[in-house]
């Protein structure tokens, strides 16, 4: 029993540990965006004065100087536009260059929806259904292609072409002592069914996902956009249905070896040795999985919370908003404005709210492709024997002896002897 406290309170340590490196994760994203796009220039660059001045010769409407001045990023007072939604009060003489002539004109009505100062009526009830303009929505469509869709797919592609040469350097790295012909079960029907159900549904939800980000950009030229179109409203079909299965095979996996991925001092040993992956003679010792593969789990279930999280804010939309109390807390540390940058935006229209979300979930995508392609190729052609053990469940015992030394000791204590190979 003393046992096995100390394991559910060094399982409860690692949880908490585990949440703090989300949150790490959430801020590094947040900082990279702010990094990677444009920075929102200085308003001490502006003369305000000769900003007013230059409209009043236009009856009070935005100038040139105006224009330029959004276009290089700089906040500007636009209260003068703000104002100008067709209030009577606020509206110009009508003797004056740009007098009223009457009524709401539609310059007024659009910055009226512009600014979230019209009235309106939706037919459809939610906190998104009556803004008609969205005012700043660009910066998250290009982020979205020249930042996300572009560096992901590189990272995904580096990725592979890293691993196809350290294949053709390396080669496959094999069972060097003599095959003994007995077999050891490593891994039970409950955990290969946990296994495949995860990796089935991620491979399904990264191919859909990877659809979505780079259907209309490639895949219309190729199949037609009436093609695309039906392609693509299946893929999201898809996308959104398998998601259950996928939270379902990673609730499994951490339920059934989360005790077997506690880090210990072995794992240090490991690391050092890099696991004798670039050299045959070397072995270090390992329980049930070695500190590559705690690394792995431990990566899996935080990529796990960060997409699924997201990935249920953009199924419901609208419904869970995280990112407005993340960013004012972040802007409450006063991290940003003592490195020079301007706080982030708060308060979040529903829309942001979503593009931000949108961009999180296909940075956690990325990133968990890459190290999924990487377990795939250790798994299959990085080492043999290694596919067996969720293959049939069984592995061979000097496989076991050379890679997984302690934990096949353990199993030998409790069981005495190893399966004879069929």
């Amino acid at each position: 029993m003393g046992h096995l406290r100390t394991t559910e309170k060094d399982t409860m340590g690692t949880r908490k540990s585990g949440f703090g490196a989300f949150l790490a994760l959430i801020v590094l994203i947040v900082l990279a965006m702010l990094i990677l796009t444009p920075l929102t220039a200085d308003r001490d660059g502006l003369d305000e004065a000769a900003l007013v001045a230059a409209r009043q010769e236009t009856g009070g409407a935005q100038t040139r100087e105006d224009i330029m001045a959004r276009q290089r990023g700089q906040q500007i007072d636009d209260t003068f536009r703000r104002t100008a939604t067709g209030d009577p009060a606020n509206a110009a003489a009508i003797t004056g260059q740009l007098g009223t002539l009457g009524g709401v004109s539609d310059a007024e009505m659009w910055r009226a929806l512009r600014y979230d100062e019209a009235s309106t009526d939706a037919t459809s009830r939610g906190p998104a259904t009556n803004v008609l303009i969205q005012d700043g929505g660009m910066w998250w469509l290009e982020f979205r292609e020249d930042v996300i869709a572009k560096w992901g797919g590189w990272l995904l592609l580096g990725m592979i072409g890293v691993l196809a040469v350290f294949y053709l350097i390396r080669g496959r790295v094999p069972i060097v002592g003599e095959k003994t012909g007995r077999k050891i079960l490593r891994f039970g029907s409950i955990d290969r069914f946990a296994h495949w159900l995860t990796a089935g549904s991620f491979v399904m939800l990264a191919i859909t996902g990877l659809v979505s980000m780079y259907g209309r950009p490639y895949l219309i030229d190729v199949m037609g956009k009436e093609a695309h179109a039906d392609f693509a409203h299946w893929s999201k079909l898809i996308h959104n249905s398998i998601s259950f299965a996928f939270m379902l095979g990673v609730v499994l996996i951490f339920f059934k070896w989360v005790r077997f991925n506690i880090p210990n001092m072995n794992d240090l040993r490991w690391l050092r040795q890099m696991g004798g992956l670039f050299d045959d003679s070397v072995h270090p010792p390992a329980g049930k999985f070695n500190a590559g593969q705690k690394i792995i789990f431990w990566s899996v279930m935080l990529m796990s919370i960060g997409a699924v999280a997201t990935g249920l804010s953009l199924l419901l939309p609208f419904r869970v908003l995280v990112f407005d109390d993340v960013f004012a807390w972040i802007n409450g540390l006063g991290v940003l404005s003592w490195a020079g940058f301007n706080d982030l935006p708060v308060p979040l229209t529903p829309q942001e709210e979503m593009q931000y979300t949108q961009i999180v979930h296909a940075a956690f995508g990325f990133l968990f492709m890459a190290m999924i392609i990487g377990h795939i190729y250790i798994g299959t052609l990085g080492m043999e024997g290694a596919f067996d053990a969720m293959g049939t469940g069984y592995v061979e015992e000097q496989w076991a002896r050379e890679h997984h030394s302690l934990w096949l000791k353990k199993v030998k204590a409790r069981d005495g002897t190893a399966h004879p190979a069929e």
